[in-house]
This record gives structure tokens, C-alpha cells and sequence, in this order.
């Protein structure tokens, strides 16, 4: 891994244009890391929106062995049965140290390659995580708020949650960043502030 940090975003047909922004965006602008797109034998995929995105990389995990991060954006096409297999991916990232995030349905990625196990983590709703992956290893762990979720180096959230997100999954890379990750978070909630 070299000087520069990377980080790949997974993206799959349908993806969620506003799940993924402010991550991508902060990182590279204020933070210096750069993102890579990813996306099945790297293709190209249609948002919600219909933005089409060609990716870099496909998602494999040989294709991916520079990454220090990865994160997993929603669509709903991690819910159907024929969802693109990204568990290797996440599963080699994680066991080399980096972080690994997923964000609404993307989270059902990291649920699929174990990657709960253990760990605190949340989701779209916990009933909503439990219908579609009934047995999923760590389902207890699951925290039911309207926030990310961080625990060691596994960082989740609903799709409602995207600036948390961007948040959560930069301090868990950037930990020698503190100090702007505090400015970054005071300045996103500036927003949210009564007029």
C-alpha cells in the first residue's frame, strides 16, 4: 500500500447516487487519499438516477490487492438472489487491516461475507436486514440507529445515514486525521443546525 491511501467504491446496477458523494468527494479533496470505482468485470452500471459509471476495476479480490478500503454503495440489486458476489473482495481487504464499509442494502455484502460477526453494526432496520438474510452470522450485534456504525474497521450504515458514513469511514482510515475529521463533522453539522 503506498503513500497515497485508496479506497474502492462497489457499485452495482441501480446504485444509489447520494449514498456515496460526500465519501468520495471529502476523501479525495480534503483527505488525499484517491478512490477507485469498481463494478462487476468492470462494466458499466445505471444509478437511480441514471447517471451510467464505467468502473475502473472489476471486483475481484486480485484485481484489488492495493486497496487500504473498500466500500460497498446500496442498490437494490444486493437484495435479489442473483446479487454480484463481492465477498472475497471485502473478505481480503479486511484481513489485511484495511477498513470495509457498506451503506443501506450494500451492507447486506458485508452480512454475506461474515463480516458482522462480532462486530456492532446497522442497516436499513433491523427488521428489514433480518427478512432478507434471516441467519446472517452476528445478527445480534445489531444496533438499530439512525447513524453509522463502526467497530473494528467494519463500518456501516442505513441509506439514510450517508454524511455519518462518509464520517465513521474516514476516521476509521485516517486515524492521524482527527483533528480535521473533528472540523469535517462540525461542518456537515452546521447543516442540520435550527435556523
Amino acid at each position: 500500500m503506498g503513500d497515497r491511501k485508496k479506497i474502492g467504491l462497489v457499485f452495482i446496477e441501480n446504485y444509489a447516487d447520494w449514498e456515496y458523494g460526500l465519501l468520495a468527494a471529502s476523501a479525495v479533496e480534503w483527505f488525499g487519499v484517491d478512490v477507485i470505482a469498481l463494478t462487476p468485470d468492470a462494466g458499466t452500471v445505471t444509478s437511480i438516477a441514471g447517471f451510467k459509471r464505467t468502473g475502473e476495476r472489476g471486483i475481484a479480490a486480485n484485481e484489488n490487492d492495493d486497496l487500504d478500503a473498500v466500500a460497498v454503495i446500496g442498490s437494490d440489486g444486493w437484495t435479489a438472489p442473483d446479487t454480484p458476489d463481492a465477498s472475497e473482495l471485502l473478505k481480503a481487504v479486511e484481513a489485511r487491516g484495511g477498513i470495509v464499509g457498506g451503506i443501506c442494502a450494500g451492507t447486506l455484502a458485508l452480512a454475506r461475507a461474515g463480516l458482522f460477526a462480532g462486530r456492532s453494526h446497522t442497516s436499513n432496520g433491523k427488521d428489514w436486514i433480518e427478512r432478507k438474510l434471516p441467519d446472517y452470522p452476528g445478527q445480534e450485534h445489531y444496533r438499530d440507529v439512525p447513524f453509522a456504525v463502526a467497530d473494528n474497521r467494519i463500518v456501516s450504515a442505513a441509506g439514510t445515514a450517508p454524511a455519518t458514513f462518509a464520517i465513521r469511514f474516514l476516521e476509521a482510515l485516517l486515524p492521524e486525521k482527527a483533528a480535521m475529521l473533528v472540523d469535517f463533522k462540525a461542518m456537515l453539522a452546521r447543516e442540520f443546525q435550527p435556523d
